[in-house]
């Protein structure tokens, strides 16, 4: 229930805590590692993708409430169901593509400059951001499939401003 949450909560300590240790390095100790900038960058990728995912699931994401406010509860659902089904097809063939350049990677051993893992760890953020907003997609779906049938209003997420 929140997997996302925790996660980016899990990548966002990461991100602080390597910056403020670079940047004490650098000042106190003149001195500074390439590893903490790479590993930093790549977690925030990683907080993105799991942020996006977490969007989907807060339908959180760009739409237009005031059409859909003017709208009767029945017809919200539906313009709601057929987002989310628009949003799962775009989500699929993303996934799809985004296993593209992991294959190349897996087959010409990419290693990332400083860390010198292999780049696919890195890379493999984009699916799992992808995969982990099909689910959510699908979950937010079936909600919205609930709520027409039981004559619910729609969800229509949490407000980030009051």
């Amino acid at each position: 229930r929140n997997g996302e949450r925790y996660l980016m909560l899990v990548f966002y300590c990461f991100i602080v805590f390597v910056i403020v240790s670079e940047v004490i390095r650098r000042f106190v100790f003149d001195f500074s590692s390439l590893w903490g900038e790479e590993a930093a960058r790549f977690a925030f990728i990683y907080l993105g993708w799991v942020g996006a995912s977490y969007g989907v699931k807060q339908r959180a994401h760009i739409r237009f409430d005031i059409v859909t406010s003017k709208l009767s509860h029945r017809l919200a659902g539906c313009v709601y169901l057929f987002s989310e089904l628009a949003t799962l097809v775009f989500a699929l063939f993303a996934l799809y593509w985004s296993l593209m350049p992991i294959g190349t990677m897996l087959r010409f051993d990419a290693l990332s400059p400083a860390l010198r893992i292999s780049q696919v760890w890195f890379q493999a953020a984009v699916p799992l951001g992808f995969a982990m907003m099909v689910v959510r997609i699908i979950q937010s779906g079936m909600r919205d499939i609930r709520n027409l049938r039981n004559g619910r209003p729609p969800y229509t997420g949490t407000l980030l401003f009051d």
